[in-house]
Protein backbone atom coordinates (compact mmCIF):
# COMPACT_ATOMS: atom_id res chain seq x y z
CA UNK A 1 0.00 0.00 0.00
CA UNK A 2 1.42 3.35 -0.99
CA UNK A 3 0.93 6.17 1.49
CA UNK A 4 0.30 9.60 0.03
CA UNK A 5 2.81 12.01 1.45
CA UNK A 6 1.52 15.41 2.47
CA UNK A 7 2.79 18.26 0.33
CA UNK A 8 6.18 19.63 1.32
CA UNK A 9 4.76 22.97 2.40
CA UNK A 10 2.43 21.27 4.91
CA UNK A 11 4.17 21.71 8.26
CA UNK A 12 1.76 19.73 10.44
CA UNK A 13 0.36 16.23 10.12
CA UNK A 14 -2.95 14.83 11.31
CA UNK A 15 -2.85 11.75 13.51
CA UNK A 16 -3.98 9.68 10.50
CA UNK A 17 -1.20 11.06 8.29
CA UNK A 18 1.36 10.49 11.04
CA UNK A 19 0.14 6.94 11.49
CA UNK A 20 0.27 6.21 7.77
CA UNK A 21 3.74 7.73 7.32
CA UNK A 22 5.29 6.16 10.43
CA UNK A 23 3.61 2.75 10.23
CA UNK A 24 2.50 3.11 13.85
CA UNK A 25 -1.14 2.62 14.86
CA UNK A 26 -3.10 5.68 15.96
CA UNK A 27 -3.61 4.09 19.38
CA UNK A 28 0.16 3.71 19.77
CA UNK A 29 0.63 7.37 18.83
CA UNK A 30 -1.86 8.36 21.50
CA UNK A 31 0.01 6.14 23.97
CA UNK A 32 3.37 7.73 23.04
CA UNK A 33 1.81 11.14 23.56
CA UNK A 34 0.40 10.16 26.96
CA UNK A 35 3.92 9.11 28.00
CA UNK A 36 5.44 12.39 26.84
CA UNK A 37 7.39 10.83 23.98
CA UNK A 38 5.74 12.98 21.31
CA UNK A 39 3.68 16.16 21.43
CA UNK A 40 0.80 17.60 19.48
CA UNK A 41 -1.17 20.76 19.49
CA UNK A 42 -4.95 20.93 19.35
CA UNK A 43 -6.85 22.78 16.66
CA UNK A 44 -9.93 24.86 17.52
CA UNK A 45 -11.89 21.71 16.58
CA UNK A 46 -9.86 19.71 19.17
CA UNK A 47 -7.98 17.70 16.53
CA UNK A 48 -4.35 16.74 17.06
CA UNK A 49 -1.65 18.21 14.82
CA UNK A 50 1.95 17.02 14.86
CA UNK A 51 5.00 18.79 13.48
CA UNK A 52 6.96 16.89 10.82
CA UNK A 53 9.92 16.27 13.14
CA UNK A 54 7.62 13.90 15.06
CA UNK A 55 8.22 11.32 12.32
CA UNK A 56 11.90 11.15 13.21
CA UNK A 57 11.13 10.93 16.91
CA UNK A 58 8.80 8.01 16.26
CA UNK A 59 11.57 6.27 14.34
CA UNK A 60 13.87 6.63 17.33
CA UNK A 61 11.17 5.32 19.66
CA UNK A 62 10.56 2.25 17.51
CA UNK A 63 14.26 1.44 17.13
CA UNK A 64 14.83 1.91 20.86
CA UNK A 65 11.90 -0.39 21.66
CA UNK A 66 13.34 -3.08 19.39
CA UNK A 67 16.63 -2.80 21.28
CA UNK A 68 14.81 -3.20 24.59
CA UNK A 69 15.39 0.31 25.85
CA UNK A 70 12.64 1.22 28.32
CA UNK A 71 10.24 3.94 27.20
CA UNK A 72 11.08 5.97 30.30
CA UNK A 73 14.73 6.09 29.16
CA UNK A 74 13.63 7.03 25.65
CA UNK A 75 11.43 9.82 27.06
CA UNK A 76 14.36 11.24 29.06
CA UNK A 77 16.57 11.29 25.99
CA UNK A 78 13.91 12.78 23.71
CA UNK A 79 13.22 15.51 26.27
CA UNK A 80 16.76 16.76 25.67
CA UNK A 81 16.27 17.07 21.91
CA UNK A 82 15.27 20.44 20.49
CA UNK A 83 11.60 21.31 20.16
CA UNK A 84 9.99 22.32 16.86
CA UNK A 85 12.90 21.32 14.64
CA UNK A 86 14.24 18.10 13.27
CA UNK A 87 17.19 16.98 15.37
CA UNK A 88 20.54 17.22 13.58
CA UNK A 89 23.56 14.90 13.56
CA UNK A 90 25.01 16.36 16.78
CA UNK A 91 21.69 15.93 18.57
CA UNK A 92 21.51 12.26 17.57
CA UNK A 93 25.16 11.68 18.49
CA UNK A 94 24.50 12.91 22.03
CA UNK A 95 21.42 10.72 22.29
CA UNK A 96 23.15 7.58 21.00
CA UNK A 97 26.15 8.10 23.27
CA UNK A 98 23.86 7.91 26.30
CA UNK A 99 22.70 4.46 25.26
CA UNK A 100 26.06 2.99 24.19
CA UNK A 101 27.12 1.49 27.56
CA UNK A 102 23.65 0.05 28.17
CA UNK A 103 23.56 -1.49 24.69
CA UNK A 104 27.01 -3.01 25.13
CA UNK A 105 25.90 -4.58 28.43
CA UNK A 106 22.76 -5.94 26.75
CA UNK A 107 24.85 -7.42 23.93
CA UNK A 108 27.05 -9.21 26.49
CA UNK A 109 23.96 -10.58 28.27
CA UNK A 110 22.41 -11.76 25.01
CA UNK A 111 25.64 -13.47 23.93
CA UNK A 112 25.88 -15.25 27.28
CA UNK A 113 22.25 -16.30 27.05
CA UNK A 114 22.61 -17.49 23.47
CA UNK A 115 25.75 -19.49 24.21
CA UNK A 116 24.28 -21.00 27.36
CA UNK A 117 21.09 -22.07 25.62
CA UNK A 118 22.97 -23.39 22.62
CA UNK A 119 25.17 -25.54 24.83
CA UNK A 120 22.35 -26.75 27.02
CA UNK A 121 20.00 -27.62 24.18
CA UNK A 122 22.81 -28.91 21.97
CA UNK A 123 24.33 -31.06 24.72
CA UNK A 124 21.37 -33.41 24.92
CA UNK A 125 22.29 -34.79 28.34
CA UNK A 126 18.93 -33.84 29.82
CA UNK A 127 20.54 -34.20 33.23
CA UNK A 128 18.52 -32.08 35.59
CA UNK A 129 20.57 -33.24 38.58
CA UNK A 130 24.07 -32.53 37.22
CA UNK A 131 23.62 -29.76 34.66
CA UNK A 132 25.45 -26.59 35.74
CA UNK A 133 22.54 -24.48 34.49
CA UNK A 134 20.03 -25.85 36.97
CA UNK A 135 19.28 -24.39 40.37
CA UNK A 136 19.01 -27.30 42.82
CA UNK A 137 17.20 -26.51 46.06
CA UNK A 138 16.69 -22.94 44.81
CA UNK A 139 20.20 -21.98 45.95
CA UNK A 140 20.17 -18.90 43.73
CA UNK A 141 17.06 -17.65 45.53
CA UNK A 142 19.36 -16.33 48.26
CA UNK A 143 20.69 -13.77 45.73
CA UNK A 144 17.23 -12.31 45.22
CA UNK A 145 14.22 -12.62 42.89
CA UNK A 146 14.29 -13.12 39.14
CA UNK A 147 16.63 -14.93 36.75
CA UNK A 148 19.77 -14.67 38.90
CA UNK A 149 22.29 -15.98 36.35
CA UNK A 150 20.95 -13.67 33.70
CA UNK A 151 21.00 -10.65 36.00
CA UNK A 152 24.64 -11.09 36.97
CA UNK A 153 27.13 -8.63 35.55
CA UNK A 154 28.54 -9.84 32.22
CA UNK A 155 32.18 -10.92 32.36
CA UNK A 156 33.04 -10.17 28.75
CA UNK A 157 32.62 -13.80 27.79
CA UNK A 158 29.78 -16.27 27.94
CA UNK A 159 29.39 -17.73 31.41
CA UNK A 160 27.83 -20.89 32.74
CA UNK A 161 26.91 -21.31 36.32
CA UNK A 162 28.86 -18.21 37.29
CA UNK A 163 32.18 -19.38 35.86
CA UNK A 164 33.95 -18.90 32.54
CA UNK A 165 33.75 -21.90 30.23
CA UNK A 166 36.53 -22.34 27.73
CA UNK A 167 35.27 -23.09 24.21
CA UNK A 168 37.09 -26.44 24.12
CA UNK A 169 35.30 -27.91 27.15
CA UNK A 170 32.46 -30.35 26.74
CA UNK A 171 28.94 -28.80 26.67
CA UNK A 172 28.17 -29.69 30.28
CA UNK A 173 31.36 -28.16 31.65
CA UNK A 174 32.72 -31.61 32.51
CA UNK A 175 30.33 -32.03 35.44
CA UNK A 176 27.58 -34.24 34.09
CA UNK A 177 28.14 -38.02 34.07
CA UNK A 178 25.57 -38.33 31.29
CA UNK A 179 27.63 -35.97 29.12
CA UNK A 180 30.65 -38.17 29.80
CA UNK A 181 28.82 -41.21 28.47
CA UNK A 182 27.76 -42.71 31.80
CA UNK A 183 24.17 -43.87 32.20
CA UNK A 184 22.05 -41.98 34.66
CA UNK A 185 18.58 -42.59 36.00
CA UNK A 186 16.64 -39.30 35.77
CA UNK A 187 13.53 -40.70 37.43
CA UNK A 188 15.03 -40.09 40.87
CA UNK A 189 14.74 -36.28 40.51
Amino acid sequence: MTVARPAYHVTELTVGQLSARSGVAVTALHFYESKGLIKSRRTPGNQRRYTRDTLRRISVIRVAQRMGIPLSTVAEALAELPEERTPNRDDWARLSQRWRADLNARIEQLLALRDGLEDCIGCGCLSVRDCPLTNPFDELGEEGPGPRRLLREPTGAATRGGRHRAPTEDPCGGTSPSCQGEAQDETQD
